[in-house]
């Protein structure tokens, strides 16, 4: 299988093929292409992407092109069938807590000081948002702005294979940890994916053997910075408008769709053991989960644990 390797989206790319060398050569041209005209769309690190004009006509209706508004309706979707927990208008509270460039900036640069006289302001509800799908046009209320950061990635993920599959008989695309897999690797029954050891990212913990369809993992230990004396992340709690105080360090989700397991993994971390019952009760497809605690010790449902086992390199 031939594989590609690039960087975008404040990402490791990886795209990896099944197939002829030229064939292989110009899928992977045509997919980094791709890939990097939807963060020019949806980056909010750009005055001149298409999310960063929406953010700006809050209190305005909004010409979306069909592609951004497939993801802001899709934004609004999960922060229902969540509960909130996935609310992608805290974009607010991520420039409040230093997370107002991108990743590679503010780990270059150190993030804006910390001004404890920066208490949080209310902002509506993501709830207020309306949508015209007739028209496509979207319509922020006054005060909202979004970062669609982990949703979109993953439908970028999912996007990406499906163009590469064109030029390959399997193939899969991993964004920073939002993969989509499609067909298999010659003479496999499965694809092998890795999960990472969330303090030592160099190491793996355990690798697990999934189908064809989506895997993504959230963590709150890779975005990760100090603002004065304290510790940030980027996985906001939206019922304290603050870096999540979670119970598990990682979530790895397996679903049938990249932007699927993208938003469940980063509920179920935010929401932690308690909240997953009602959010594998909400969710309209089944999906299996990998937890990573404090410990190091691996949860799961018996769905993921069925396809796990010890990487025997450790």
């Amino acid at each position: 299988m031939e594989t590609f390797a690039f960087r975008a989206m404040n990402s490791d790319i990886l795209l990896a093929a099944l197939g002829t060398p030229a064939r292989t050569s110009e899928g992977f041209e045509e997919t980094r292409r791709f890939i990097q005209a939807c963060e020019n769309r949806f980056t909010r690190f750009s005055e001149e992407s298409e999310l960063s004009a929406l953010n700006r006509s809050a209190g305005t209706p909004f010409q979306a092109s069909p592609d951004l508004f497939a993801v802001v309706a899709l934004a609004q979707h999960f922060f229902h069938q969540t509960r909130g927990l996935f609310d992608p208008s805290i974009l607010p509270d991520l420039k409040r807590i230093g997370y107002d460039r991108s990743m590679d900036f503010l780990r270059a640069d150190g993030p804006a000081p910390l001004f404890e006289s920066l208490l949080v302001e209310e902002h509506p509800s993501f709830s207020e948002m309306d949508l015209d799908e007739t028209r496509g046009m979207i319509l922020l209320p006054p005060g909202m702005s979004l970062d669609l950061g982990g949703i979109a990635k993953g439908w970028i993920a999912e996007q990406a294979a499906t163009l590469l599959s064109d030029f390959s008989s399997a193939c899969a695309v991993n964004a920073g940890g939002d993969m989509f897999l499609i067909g298999l690797p010659e003479g496999e029954t499965h694809w092998p994916v890795a999960i990472e050891d969330p303090l030592q990212p160099e190491n793996d913990l355990t690798t697990i053997q999934v189908d064809p369809g989506a895997v993504a993992t959230s963590a709150v230990t890779k975005r990760v910075w100090k603002q004065g004396e304290k510790q940030r992340h980027h996985l906001i709690d939206p019922r304290t408008r603050e870096p999540a105080q979670t119970e598990w360090l990682s979530v790895t989700v397996i679903a049938p769709h990249a932007y699927q397991a993208e938003v469940f993994a980063k509920a179920l971390l935010i929401g932690g053991p308690q909240e997953l019952e009602e959010l594998s009760r909400r969710g309209a497809a089944r999906f299996s989960y990998l937890a990573v605690d404090h410990d190091l010790k691996i949860w799961g449902n018996q769905n993921s644990l069925e396809g796990l086992y010890v990487n025997r390199t450790l």
